[in-house]
């Protein structure tokens, strides 16, 4: 008995030390933490982010300018962009006319509550469904 208890002692003793010891190694890289994986996983991250980086989805835009003269579409958009500079906005030529589109909102309740804000500035705005760019 006395026998078992010694044999457990020492087996707990080192198996702590082991432990404290495995700790301790540890925190000697400074905190660097080196991972070792097939180069074949970077290259599928890199191909995953480059596909899903140009990707876009069915989404809502704010027309907010319609013509046929491209100058006073640019002019316009450098007015919106001036005003809301966070707001990306897109000049569209559809033969023959010139749109300006404000926005890349996933719904329609978030493009409308932007229409909202920019009604008293650009009175004739409206609501299109446009493909959106994701945003990271």
């Amino acid at each position: 008995m006395r026998l078992q208890y010694s044999i457990l002692s020492i087996f707990i003793i080192v198996f702590i030390n082991n432990v404290m010891l495995s700790q301790t190694a540890a925190t000697k890289n400074d905190g660097n933490i080196e991972i070792i994986q097939d180069y074949k996983i970077k290259e599928l991250l890199d191909k995953h982010t480059e596909l899903n980086s140009k990707s876009t989805v069915k989404g809502y835009r704010v027309k907010i300018h319609f013509g046929n003269d491209k100058a006073q579409a640019y002019e316009i958009r450098d007015k919106f962009a001036e005003k809301y500079p966070d707001i990306p906005s897109y000049v569209r030529y559809d033969q023959p006319y010139f749109s300006v589109r404000a926005g890349n909102y996933r719904t329609k309740l978030e493009a409308y509550k932007f229409l909202k804000q920019l009604q008293n500035e650009f009175p004739t705005a409206f609501l299109v469904q446009d493909q959106i760019e994701l945003m990271p």
